[in-house]
């Protein structure tokens, strides 16, 4: 069993949380890495104003995590 890395800060991800994510990612995912909420995530990606590059797949969106990473500064 994994032990849980984010435990004590529910909100956030360590780095090797970051560096294990797939090639996009749900904007709540996204969020969390930034420390953003809900609601202004959301707010940020719907006005075009998401700090990172967002994908609109239907009623969804999705973040590029190399945008991510690089916006984090955790890019390769």
């Amino acid at each position: 069993m994994r032990e849980n890395s984010t435990e004590g800060s529910p909100k956030g991800m360590n780095r090797e949380d970051l560096l294990a994510l797939p090639v996009v990612v749900d904007l709540e995912t996204s969020n969390r890495a930034l420390g953003l909420g809900r609601s202004k995530g959301y707010e940020l990606a719907k006005r075009g104003a998401y700090p990172c590059k967002v994908l609109r797949l239907g009623n969804a969106y999705r973040v590029v995590t190399a945008d991510l990473l690089m916006l984090l500064g955790l890019a390769a």
